[in-house]
């Protein structure tokens, strides 16, 4: 039998928390080298080919290198287009609404405020965050520009050099990313999830023969859980698969996300194994290891069956949790091909849309935007009232750093600072001192800019904890060096840069914080509470008789509950940037919720499954006469869902039996309502299986809230 040996970890100071915190995020992983490489490469060429030809703004050509999303080529070219079409279209805003207010000063201010409204209001409403920051970085770069007492020539030029710059780096990228297609072919997200299924079979093969796991190993799966898998349902979206393709690959991406965290939380435990267990082990690396072979071969994995009678799992309970989550991944997947009549199109299930469903309907759009152009309008009229123009940096700091709550805001603007104060100061100026008076060609200052931007790209592919800061030590150093077609002596630019950066967080500090702000704490909770009422509406699905209502109706809540899931995880970072009187408090909601979080996705994962029986959908066919004990229960798990929520909201909710004794109950009807030769057909097993593991799962939370 197993035992394990688990100790809490022990309370280390601030200095150690730092070193293994950096540790872990700046750790290699595969295919860091090459993506670094690839954003170094594509941004050196933009500013050898502005500084070559002389085109002003290439500093901003070399951040857009790096700000294009690189997770596959096709995304990368998307985000390439995105990028120059927001920016025509902004420019094009720019020249045609400024005409009308560049002779009226108050005209002309009050153009900048709604302009300043309309930026933040698009970051809140755009669907599509990379037109959201291109028309923001244009915001910043464009009002300036219009503010200075030269001919209206001057500045329509170089509002067209700026729109040429961006131009230069959207080609140059997408030709680097053109260049460097991966060297393997294989699909876009069926690869990376390869990728993941490959280190958890040899993290459980190692546990299977009864050897220690090699740290590489373990390191390499716990740095796949950290990484997460929000990057592969990016690529999802953006894959050119049928729909009802996506909506199965998307099950499958998230049952590989649990299995890879599942997996990174063993080598935390000091196990000894007895031989049977050692044989589960090894059935479950053969099982991870034939569908791994099945996706990559393009075929649909055949069910998974586990013996769970071989040896019980009270002393490794991780080890039936990856047992289940392995069999759910085959069943994600139907008979393709037969549900595409019922599938919805693009404009009933509402995706892809340039703006948010609610955009017009949710006062929280309003406020933020509202938020946002007060901080902004604030540091405009500052920087002009005591004639300090080179301070305008405290604008773009309000464009790129407003979030909606303080824990999130706060984060983004300490990594600011931070890496403003790294790439200003410490690497700009102190190259301008010290390096750039020996150089006397380009060739030398590449060298330099190689080595910034390989510093800035490794922390830029850290996670979201930390990635942040890469991108502006880059826009910092950009700044202060790369800003004119000379090598740059003077030291007023890099201090203006950084004292307007400084001037703008603490604008946002006063806006966001004191005056109009929203708790992370309270934020997590509220989402919290959003998903349970969420999953007690897909438990209650389908409502409709239309199969293509039901199916767009599910698609929209799995889209929405998946989002709220991942703002959850973001909002739990937020918090550990609050202070104040509720810390303590806060700090223990949010463990608890991170507590939860895994058991409701696997809740909402396997309620998936689950509504394709209720639906009837090829493949998942139940007998017509379960269908009021399945309602029943359903509801039931609908009621449990909206009593947590209540629970967490502060109101009385009513008490119920427990889930596990309605799923007795449905059992019992499922066998009286069936004759008795199809008590063991697969759906009819697959159906219980899953019934009775969404009952655990939601008695497990129900008894923790």
């Amino acid at each position: 039998m197993a035992t394990i040996a688990q100790s809490l970890p022990r309370p280390s100071s601030a200095l150690t928390w730092l070193r293994e915190f950096l540790k872990e995020e700046l750790a290699p992983y595969p295919g860091r080298a090459a993506l670094v490489g690839r954003m170094t490469l594509a941004a050196t060429l933009i500013v050898i080919v502005g500084m070559t030809f002389r085109i002003p703004y290439s500093w901003q050509g070399a951040v857009y290198a790096l700000m294009v999303s690189r997770e596959n080529t096709r995304s990368t070219l998307q985000s390439a287009a995105t990028i120059f079409l927001v920016t025509g279209i902004g420019a094009a805003y720019l020249l045609a609404s400024v005409w009308f207010v560049i002779d009226i000063p108050l005209l002309h201010f009050l153009w900048v405020i709604a302009t300043f409204f309309l930026a933040f209001y698009g970051v809140s409403v755009l669907t599509n965050y990379t037109a959201a920051v291109a028309f923001v970085n244009l915001t910043a770069v464009g009002i300036p520009l219009w503010d200075r007492r030269v001919p209206a020539e001057t500045s329509v030029e170089d509002t067209l050099w700026l729109c040429l710059a961006v131009l230069v780096a959207v080609v140059i990228t997408a030709g680097v990313e053109l260049a460097f297609v991966r060297l393997r072919p294989g699909d876009e997200v069926v690869l990376p999830i390869g990728d993941r299924l490959s280190a958890v079979e040899d993290l459980l093969t190692g546990y299977a023969e009864g050897r220690t796991v090699a740290p590489s190993i373990a390191q390499k799966v716990m740095r796949l859980g950290t990484l997460g898998t929000s990057s592969l349902r990016r690529a999802l979206r953006h894959a050119a698969y049928p729909p009802e393709y996506s909506l199965e690959m998307g099950g499958v991406v998230a049952l590989v996300g649990r299995l890879v965290d599942l997996a990174a939380t063993l080598p935390q435990l000091s196990i000894e194994l007895s031989d049977s267990e050692r044989r589960r082990f090894g059935n479950l690396a053969s099982a991870v290891q034939s569908i791994r072979d099945d996706l990559m071969s393009r075929r649909i994995p055949d069910p998974i069956r586990f013996d769970t009678n071989e040896g019980s799992t009270p002393f490794v309970p991780l080890l039936g949790e990856m047992e289940h989550t392995v069999t759910l991944i085959p069943q994600a997947f139907a008979d393709s091909g037969s549900i595409q009549p019922y599938l919805p199109t693009t404009e009933d299930i509402g995706q892809r849309t340039p703006l948010a469903p609610d955009a017009f309907r949710n006062p929280e759009h309003l406020q933020f935007a509202l938020k946002g152009c007060l901080a902004a309008s604030a540091c405009y009229v500052i920087y002009n009232a005591i004639a300090w123009p080179g301070i305008s940096t405290a604008v773009t700091t309000c464009l790129l750093t407003a979030l909606s709550t303080i824990g999130s805001s706060r984060q983004k603007q300490l990594l600011r600072i931070t890496g403003a104060l790294v790439g200003g100061f410490l690497i700009g100026m102190g190259s301008q001192i010290l390096i750039l008076p020996h150089l006397d060609s380009i060739a030398g200052f590449v060298v330099l800019f190689v080595a910034v931007t390989t510093l800035s790209s490794w922390f830029m592919t850290s996670s979201p904890r930390l990635s942040y800061f890469g991108i502006q030590v880059a826009l910092a150093f950009y700044l202060v060096n790369v800003s004119e077609f000379k090598i740059q002596t003077s030291l007023a630019a890099a201090r203006d840069r950084v004292v307007g950066i400084l001037l703008g967080l603490f604008i946002m500090w006063l806006v966001f914080d004191q005056l109009w702000g929203a708790s992370a704490a309270i934020e997590m909770r509220r989402k919290f509470i959003s998903n349970l009422r969420l999953l007690a509406q897909l438990a209650r699905e389908p409502l409709s008789q239309d199969r293509k209502t039901a199916i767009a109706r599910s698609l929209a809540l799995g889209e929405t509950i998946n989002a709220n899931l991942d703002k959850v995880r973001a909002l739990a970072d937020g918090v550990l940037f609050e202070f104040g009187p509720s810390r303590e408090h806060d700090l223990a909601l949010r463990d608890r919720i991170r507590q939860w979080q895994p058991n409701l996705r696997m809740l909402f994962i396997t309620r998936i499954v689950l509504w394709r029986y209720r639906a009837g959908l090829p493949g998942f066919e139940l007998p017509e006469a379960i269908q009021p004990a399945q309602q029943g229960f359903d509801n039931r798990l609908a009621m449990a869902l909206d009593g947590m929520a209540d629970r967490m909201g502060g109101k009385a909710s009513i008490q119920l039996d427990d889930l596990t004794t309605a799923y007795t109950q449905l059992e019992q009807a499922a066998w009286r309502a069936t004759p008795k030769e199809q008590h063991s057909t697969p759906q009819m097993q697959s159906f219980l299986l899953l019934s009775r593991r969404i009952a655990d799962l939601a008695d497990r939370v129900e008894r923790d809230i």
